[in-house]
């Protein structure tokens, strides 16, 4: 599974975002209240949905724990931070290099696709990760967190070591 690497300019996001951790894992319950108001929110970009997640600065991997607090999100991509609806948080996502890759299946195979990730891929590679934001980006091709054909693109933050 080789990525496609890709620069990008900083992007608008506008959702809901919450502070948790791999332990107390409340994913389902924030996507569930998102999505139930995600059409209020106007100047979208596309159609497409971004779940992310934003760790503290300075953390190596190596320590990131079960009970590591970081920030998730459940956004879509937005032009401008105009009529943005109550209770519903903006964003800007750091512009620069991303090591893009796709991941095909449900979501509880999403932890084998990381672990090639960042056990595999990163430490063989040129690159080491960068201090922002990491994010997947849920398409067209996205059918769900069951569905065994459902495609994800999963966007890390990298720079040359």
């Amino acid at each position: 599974m080789e990525p496609r690497l890709q620069k990008i300019e900083p992007r608008k996001i506008v959702g809901k975002c919450l502070t948790t951790t791999l332990s107390f894992d409340d994913t389902a319950a924030l996507w569930q209240d998102f999505m139930s108001r995600h059409k209020e929110i106007k100047n979208r970009v596309d159609s497409g949905f971004y779940s992310m997640q934003v760790y503290p600065f300075g953390l190596k991997v190596e320590e990131f724990t079960r009970e590591t607090k970081f920030e998730r999100w459940a956004a879509v991509e937005v032009n401008s931070f105009e009529n943005v609806p109550d209770g519903m948080q903006t964003k800007t996502i750091a512009g620069g290099l991303y090591a893009v890759f796709t991941h095909v299946g449900p979501v509880k195979q999403f932890v084998e696709t990381s672990n090639y990730i960042y056990g595999t891929w990163l430490p063989q590679s040129k690159y080491k990760l960068d201090e922002r934001a990491h994010f997947e980006r849920l398409g067209e091709k996205y059918y769900g967190p069951s569905h065994p054909e459902s495609e994800e693109e999963i966007w890390i933050p990298i720079q040359l070591k």
